[in-house]
């Protein structure tokens, strides 16, 4: 994959991130803010709890740390896999932000390239 190719990949995670957010907002009491500066997403949750979701752009991964701890995402066969084999990365932000906020939560990719 080319610097452009992730660069191109990764924004659209970040933006179906922000749109997840907002759709989560609208439709429940979730109440999940979410703050992006250049290539990283910071979401925080009513209990102050937070999870970090980061651009590495040399190694070509996207990384989210939250409470369980940190994940390393790469693309992979169409969607952004984790790098130990833990699954793909709206699965693990879906599970993470569930756990952290005590709400059900569905994270899920809006944009696709």
């Amino acid at each position: 994959m080319t610097d452009s190719e992730f660069l191109d990949q990764a924004e659209a995670l970040l933006q179906a991130v922000e749109a997840c957010c907002d759709r989560i907002n609208d439709e429940t009491d979730a109440d999940v803010d979410n703050q992006r500066v250049g290539g990283m997403v910071t979401l925080t949750f009513p209990n102050r709890s937070q999870i970090v979701i980061n651009l590495q752009k040399p190694l070509q991964e996207v990384w989210l740390a939250a409470q369980a701890g940190g994940f390393h995402f790469r693309w992979q066969d169409g969607q952004w896999q984790d790098t130990k084999g833990q699954g793909e990365f709206f699965a693990s932000l879906t599970r993470n932000a569930s756990a952290q906020s005590g709400l059900v939560l569905a994270f899920r990719p809006v944009f696709s390239l």
